[in-house]
């Protein structure tokens, strides 16, 4: 999945060693502003100081995050995991246009009421003699 928008806030870096394995670790969370007639706001995680130098996110940068979507269970709870595996620079973000936030679907209005009907008009019944004997 991707999205595209805004660096709105930059947490700092989170580090460890692993009980289990005894590597060290590093994650950092971001927030993404993704715009339109209602914003949106995702907490994304990048995992490994490799890529975090790697993609050396910076508050106010616009970019596209490539991320997958994981779920885990601690103590009776679950939690969202959300971690970027890809940051793409240059992209613009989507800009504000006459027709955002507008329905997709033209007003009921602009169409004339027999063009282009989903149905085309119902039928007279056929008389009883009629060799077409279908209710339809």
């Amino acid at each position: 999945m991707d999205l595209t928008g805004r660096i709105i806030a930059v947490m700092p870096a989170s580090s460890g060693v692993s009980q289990r394995t005894g590597n060290s670790w590093m994650s950092q969370d971001f927030v993404i502003e993704v715009p339109g007639q209602y914003p949106k706001k995702c907490v994304f995680r990048v995992f490994g100081e490799d890529r975090i130098k790697q993609f050396n996110i910076q508050l106010g940068e616009d970019l596209t995050v490539s991320f997958d979507i994981d779920a885990h269970e601690f103590n009776g709870r679950w939690f969202n995991d959300i971690r970027a595996y890809n940051v793409q620079r240059g992209v613009a973000a989507p800009t504000a246009t006459p027709m955002a936030g507008a329905s997709p679907f033209p007003p009921q209005s602009a169409a004339p009421q027999d063009a282009a009907a989903p149905f085309p008009p119902a039928q007279e019944p056929a008389g009883e003699g009629s060799a077409d004997d279908l209710p339809f």
